[in-house]
């Protein structure tokens, strides 16, 4: 059975996309077949990959989830496509109930024949978001080394574990990630030692640093591991991804 990845964060600017998209693709490099699922209408991890959003997002339309899906050059990780049509988007984000549950199926119908999907939520708490959590196995939460860091924190776990309860046993909380280090900083320290101290082994050995290069990687539609290899960020994405692997 895939272990699907909801990677998720209310807050913006974290380095969610880049979690997301740099994960996907060392599972893939590690030879797991693998998905990725933009459901963020900003659709980063679509473009970050040289890829081009869909005029109608794949959720939508009447085709079967796998024709819309989009080949990258690795040939064990493909993509599902997001969409900026505003149209789409709003159709998406409706709050209704039953409008979560079609979410949640056509989702489900898509991830079949994964050894690995992770989805890139939008920064929100929104229908989007609780459809991909309850349609996921793990969650994962990129927090930034910043003074804002645990602001916002407590109503997104309260949303998990809404699902938890909704879902006895299917959700687990895969991990959070400090983003954006830099030991240069006081505050680094203090807000890595808080987030330790309150969460304790849910927070990931591997922290990702603050690295131009994987600022670079998107412009050139790649991610970080496959444009900077040597990189500090690549390094230690490959670090987090055989961390993830191991709490399988």
């Amino acid at each position: 059975m895939a272990r699907i990845f909801c990677v998720a964060n209310q807050k913006g600017g974290v380095g969610k996309t880049t979690t997301a998209v740099n994960l996907a693709w060392g599972f893939a490099m590690g030879g797991q077949r693998t998905l990725l699922v933009d459901l963020d209408p900003q659709c980063n991890a679509t473009t970050g990959l040289g890829l081009t959003p869909a005029a109608r997002h794949p959720l939508l339309v009447d085709t079967p989830v796998r024709d819309s899906l989009l080949p990258t050059s690795n040939s064990h990780l493909q993509v599902m496509p997001g969409c900026r049509s505003f149209q789409d988007v709003d159709q998406l984000e409706k709050g209704a109930i039953s409008r979560r549950a079609l979410l949640k199926q056509h989702l489900d119908a898509g991830m079949g024949g994964y050894d690995a999907v992770f989805i890139d939520c939008p920064p929100s708490l929104g229908e989007l978001t609780q459809a991909a959590l309850a349609s996921s196995s793990e969650v994962l939460m990129p927090i930034q080394c910043e003074y804002f860091a645990m602001e916002g924190l407590t109503q997104m776990i309260h949303v998990i574990r809404d699902v938890m309860q909704s879902q006895p046993g299917k959700l687990s909380f895969g991990g959070i990630l400090l983003t954006m280090v830099d030991p240069r900083f006081e505050l680094t320290h203090e807000v890595d030692q808080e987030v330790r101290d309150f969460f304790g082994d849910i927070v990931f050995d591997t922290v990702v640093p603050r690295d131009i290069a994987i600022c670079e990687s998107p412009s050139h539609g790649e991610c970080v591991l496959n444009y900077a290899p040597r990189s500090r960020g690549a390094r230690a994405y490959i670090e987090l991804c055989m961390e993830v692997m191991n709490r399988d």
